[in-house]
């Protein structure tokens, strides 16, 4: 019988996944992973993984921590190895479903079979989620290939625990050598690779925070890492514990580096970006901004409240019902989560749309239709606004329109140039209050420091009110920020505030205004590159600054 089951007889227990949470990348997370995660009952994970998973794990999941590991103290490694194994054992003694998280793989983690040995010797079932090895997944996100066509040998070693025999072993081999490491240590190994006969010349990478978007590489040889990290003020530094990966070979060569790098030269790789809207609405910006390498940072500048007196929604709503209406016009995502809540207050789904044309004024409109069971009829094939829903919107003619009226779902403080552009048209329009919007609570006062500060990278504005808002609840980004505005007219309100406008979106789309943002951190990039000049964000521009090398 496999010692990883239950024996019959005994107390049933529960089970242990051991999971390897990768080097840091949320994205890296396997779909096995992500599986048990969403069904653990408990979540037993390393402090520097536990943002990575917790993410994925269902509400509720207990998540007792064992204390972080000294790595420089054996007793204190040793008492944070039987916390774990404790926290561990207890949970699946108890008929829990445990996952145990660790950093990189599972298969190299230093602790991990003692506590799937306390697993096995007590019965408790217990299964292995590989994770990618930080010494795998690092090089190939810093643009260092490990083998070639030529089948190079590659040899690993952590040099906390490496022998003079180890060293002896790569320092005579002409194959990669994947050195872990700590930053303030990398000298050393590659003093030790030269002594073991590793000529001074050959190439070295180091790579830190690899595979986040705090990620920085050099490139140097054995014999000038020292002196590169000290021009590059990376060291000496209070921060030198922190964990790197070097590769030592031909395949870590600059010129190669410099094709392969596609991490770190995404358009706004590293770059945090204030995207002053409610977390519901940046979800797909964020994620836009997320695959340009930026740090999107949510901040709500508007609050939706329902309106003052509801009577007037509620008849709207009876009158799709009693077909009152011709058209329904969305005009904002809040709209069509007013009308959908309304709904599921009366017991309504989306089969009362039927026989009702239903229009939306832009794509993201369109997605939070769909997502609630209804297909618009029309969006504008322009401009996504008011004006391009116009343009498409077609007259009324009772001829082929049995009913002329119109079901306008708007915020209170919505503009009348669709009511104006539709009673031109012949329709008839209940303009009707859905939802009110109120300035939002002032964000944390770190975030408010950071916007002031010049701690932002960019700010997005996506309309006239964010701009307004922002500025009145948190105050008026630095002038090393870069401000991005979807159209004209955000634009004018926020040189209006004193603001200096950078980036212009071609068209009023949130997801166009990302890639303009993109586009121009590309073209910037590229004239540092052009010029000789080092890389780096608008944040670390502002004066005074002292640029930080290790961290967004």
């Amino acid at each position: 019988m496999s010692p990883t089951s239950n024996l019959p007889g005994l107390p049933a227990h529960g089970h242990v996944t051991f999971l390897g949470a990768g080097p840091g990348d949320p994205g890296l997370l396997t779909l096995r992973a992500v599986e048990a995660l969403a069904r653990a009952d408990v979540l037993i994970a390393e402090p520097d993984v536990l943002d990575v998973v917790s993410a994925h794990a269902r509400g509720g999941v207990d998540t007792p921590q064992p204390g972080t590991v000294d790595d420089a103290s054996a007793v204190t490694e040793a008492s944070s190895l039987r916390a774990a194994t404790n926290l561990v054992m207890e949970a699946a003694r108890g008929g829990k479903r445990v996952v145990r998280a660790v950093s990189g793989d599972v298969g190299l983690d230093t602790y991990a079979a003692e506590e799937m040995l306390a697993c096995a010797a007590e019965g408790i079932s217990f299964e292995v989620v590989p994770g990618i090895a930080a010494a795998v997944g690092v090089p190939a996100y810093a643009g260092v290939p490990l083998r070639d066509a030529q089948g190079t040998d590659v040899r690993f070693v952590d040099a906390r625990t490496a022998s003079d025999r180890c060293w002896s072993e790569v320092g005579a081999s002409d194959g990669t050598v994947v050195v872990s490491t700590s930053l303030d240590s990398v000298a050393a190994a590659a003093g030790e690779l030269v002594s073991s006969g590793r000529k001074p010349d050959t190439p070295m990478t180091v790579t830190i925070a690899g595979t986040t978007t705090r990620q920085r590489t050099w490139t140097a040889t054995l014999g000038t890492i020292a002196q590169v990290l000290k021009q590059a003020k990376v060291l000496p530094s209070p921060d030198g514990g922190q964990p790197v990966i070097a590769v030592v070979g031909e395949r870590s060569a600059a010129a190669q580096r410099d094709q392969l790098s596609w991490f770190e030269s995404k358009p706004l790789f590293g770059w945090r970006v204030l995207v002053p809207r409610t977390k519901e609405q940046a979800a797909s910006l964020s994620d836009q901004l997320s695959s340009y390498g930026a740090v999107p940072h949510e901040v709500p500048t508007i609050a939706v409240e329902p309106p003052r007196t509801p009577q007037q929604m509620e008849r709207a709503v009876k009158g799709l019902v009693t077909g009152r209406y011709e058209w329904i016009a969305f005009t904002s995502v809040n709209a069509v989560k007013a009308v959908r809540e309304k709904f599921e207050e009366y017991g309504l789904d989306a089969r009362a749309f039927a026989g009702i044309k239903v229009a939306a004024v832009g794509e993201q409109t369109a997605a939070a239709l769909v997502a609630f069971g209804v297909k618009p009829d029309l969006v504008p094939s322009g401009e996504q606004s008011a004006a391009g829903l116009l343009e498409d919107w077609p007259p009324y003619d009772p001829v082929f329109d049995p009913i002329d009226r119109v079901f306008l779902p708007r915020a209170d403080i919505a503009t009348e140039t669709l009511v104006a552009g539709l009673i031109d048209l012949g329709w008839e329009v209940d303009d009707v209050t859905a939802y009110r919007t109120v300035r939002a609570s002032p964000p944390p006062a770190d975030t408010r420091e950071a916007i002031k500060g010049g701690g932002f990278d960019a700010v997005l504005f996506t309309s006239s009110s964010t701009v307004r808002n922002l500025v009145g609840i948190a105050g008026k980004p630095h002038n090393v920020t870069v401000i991005a505005c979807i159209g004209p007219a955000t634009a004018k309100t926020a040189e209006e505030h004193g603001l200096r406008v950078d980036v212009m979106a071609p068209e009023p789309s949130v997801h166009k205004l990302a890639e303009a943002l993109a586009e121009f951190g590309t073209r910037r990039r590229l004239a540092a590159l052009e010029a000789g000049d080092p890389v780096t964000r608008p944040s670390e521009r502002r004066p005074g600054s002292r640029r930080r090398r290790t961290a967004p």
